[in-house]
């Protein structure tokens, strides 16, 4: 069985949310509201428990002598968001009830009829993916079409994208032709785009890459990404020399009102 991943490309996706709608009708998830957010023309805002795919809109003020296509000043792009998949996860390491599992396919999978609510996972995922619905208090994120990819189809957000701005298929594939696509920008005089994948954190990469231009975080992407249990290790030294400090204060106090009362 191949491990699979998304590779998303910004400088090909033209904001249809294509991807949206066909997320949302392939796995039943309700409208996230229709009010104007008032935030560009985006009125999801966010990946969460009923947005698996978020399409971002990135505008930058445009610069006097620069047309709209030159290649040199990024004004306007779109991004297709979803779930990163890290290769190590901190949802699925925070899970206490094992809801939360790897699929032969690479995926991290929550299994809702085993999650408890208890939202361990929304704290530890290093990138805000994972959300609780309010309604019943479980966790909700991109399954990357599970379901899908044991029948043999490709996620619908893939399926369904008309530019192959979201491009789905074997990891290792698509590390390659992301890698070529970045110096076919770069030739082009698009300098400035990258290849998004946190393979130098203590992510280990990820399952969702990205191809933007710039600054990652304009599209919801930290530039360097952390699994929270590389903190533990500091945090339980911490509180052990706090307990010693404790320890050595209480003999000092008893040593102290021994010797009063022995004079």
């Amino acid at each position: 069985m191949s491990v699979t991943a998304f590779l998303t490309d910004s400088t090909l996706c033209i904001g249809c949310k294509a991807c949206e709608v066909a997320c949302k009708e392939w796995n039943g998830i309700g409208e996230d509201g229709l009010n104007w957010s008032g935030n560009s023309y985006d009125n999801t805002g966010a990946l969460g428990h009923s947005t698996w795919r978020h399409v971002k809109f990135v505008e930058h003020m445009p610069e006097a002598g620069f047309g709209g296509n030159a290649p040199e000043l990024n004004t306007w792009a779109f991004s297709s968001d979803v779930c990163k998949h890290c290769e190590n996860a901190g949802c699925l390491e925070a899970c206490p009830t094992g809801s939360i599992v790897r699929t032969e396919f690479g995926g991290v999978y929550i299994q809702p009829d085993i999650c408890n609510g208890c939202a361990y996972c929304v704290v530890a995922c290093p990138f805000g993916v994972v959300q609780r619905n309010p309604d019943d208090g479980r966790a909700f994120k991109c399954t990357f079409c599970y379901d899908r990819q044991k029948a043999g189809l490709i996620p619908a957000c893939a399926k369904a994208c008309p530019t192959e701005s979201i491009q789905f298929g074997e990891i290792e594939s698509l590390k390659l032709r992301a890698k070529e696509r970045v110096e076919e920008l770069h030739s082009r005089g698009m300098q400035d785009a990258n290849i998004y994948d946190s393979a130098d954190t203590s992510v280990g990469g990820i399952h969702a890459m990205f191809i933007v231009r710039g600054d990652p975080r304009t599209y919801n992407l930290p530039p360097k990404a952390e699994v929270p249990t590389i903190y533990l290790r500091k945090g339980w030294t911490s509180s052990a020399i706090a307990a010693a400090m404790l320890l050595g204060g209480t003999l000092l106090a008893f040593l102290a009102e021994s010797q009063r009362g022995g004079a």
